[in-house]
């Protein structure tokens, strides 16, 4: 059974991880606006990831014998200053997240509950690479400078990336 309030702090983070999805999808319809369909299938991607966090965060919760709440979602923001502030506003979304995250272990720790920890430390290696591809395709725009044959390069390889659920083969450890 999960204390209540490590059971509250899940579905406040339930809650962060829908609103993360809704901000990537947001962004993605902004980038698409853009005619950067590979900068708004990589967001989209990114949204299917975090509906997968949300969904795992569900299964937990009840799984451990607590009650889901869902509240409202914010709405996101929908306009940023091109492909880099949108990317620079996803890098200092994942680390409020990354914050979120573990704070959530330290919870966990304080209540003593090893099986949430165990659970959680999924997330906290999932934020350490949800933060470094976001920094790598930051670093990549901000080399690229402004020159439209570069955007238009990393448009294409972020074309790409294809939503792969954890535990498929090709979904490694997610």
């Amino acid at each position: 059974m999960i204390g209540k309030k490590l059971e509250d702090a899940l579905n406040g983070q339930l809650n962060a991880e829908l609103y993360s999805a809704y901000l990537y999808l947001s962004m993605s319809s902004y980038l698409e606006s853009l005619n950067l369909s590979g900068f708004g299938n990589w967001m989209r991607v990114q949204f299917e990831e975090e509906q997968f966090h949300a969904m795992k965060l569900y299964d937990y919760i009840i799984e451990r014998g607590g009650r889901v709440i869902c509240k409202p979602i914010d709405g996101p923001e929908t306009e940023w200053d091109g492909p880099v502030g949108a990317f620079e506003a996803t890098l200092a979304h994942e680390r409020n997240v990354t914050g979120l995250i573990n704070d959530l272990v330290y919870l966990a720790r304080d209540e003593r509950d090893n099986a949430g920890e165990v659970f959680l430390s999924w997330y906290v290696s999932e934020q350490v690479e949800e933060k470094n591809n976001v920094e790598t395709i930051l670093g990549k725009l901000r080399l690229a400078d402004g020159n439209p044959q570069a955007l238009l390069m990393i448009d294409q390889e972020l074309g790409t990336r294809v939503y792969m659920p954890p535990g498929t083969a090709e979904g490694g450890k997610k």
